[in-house]
């Protein structure tokens, strides 16, 4: 399953839609303007909350959580300091812990479990600038995570690079 992730998504305070690879709106990244931290809600196309996004007040690093259904599903902060590659480390509500590694300025990176690809986030299938895919590799995974995944390693990343 491919998804079309415009950059802009980014804006706080901003909605933007996700397609899938057909252009059919999949996904609405809702971003809450007015708010003391970062926080975004994941919507399907009726509406309906799939996944609260935000970063954590109080941390030693920064550190994103993800939510649904108002119960934690996972946390994320940067794994180790490297010059050519960032690497974020998930930990997810039950204990097990997904790896995100690659160039994630450039919108070229992986999601893995324990060395097995979930995802892939690249720019390079696509012809638009302002665009990058998530191409989600295991059919039993949870597209709208990893979605939720990709934003907020890229927010990161971008926090990261400005301060």
């Amino acid at each position: 399953m491919r998804f079309l992730v415009y950059d802009r998504l980014l804006g706080i305070g901003d909605d933007y839609w996700i397609e899938d690879a057909d252009g059919n709106k999949v996904f609405l990244v809702d971003g809450k303007a007015m708010r003391l931290r970062d926080t975004w809600e994941l919507k399907d196309t009726r509406g309906r909350v799939l996944i609260d996004i935000h970063r954590k007040m109080f941390a030693l690093r920064d550190t994103m959580v993800i939510e649904r259904g108002g119960e934690p599903l996972a946390s994320l902060k940067r794994k180790r300091l490297s010059l050519l590659r960032n690497h974020y480390r998930v930990t997810m509500a039950d204990g097990t812990e997904l790896d995100v590694s690659g160039k994630v300025l450039d919108r070229e990176f992986a999601i893995e479990y324990d060395g097995e690809l979930l995802a892939v986030v690249s720019r390079r299938w696509l012809t638009l600038r302002d665009t990058y895919g998530v191409d989600v590799v295991r059919e039993d995974a949870d597209p709208s995570l990893l979605i939720a995944l990709a934003v907020c390693v890229i927010h990161l990343a971008e926090k990261e690079r400005e301060g």
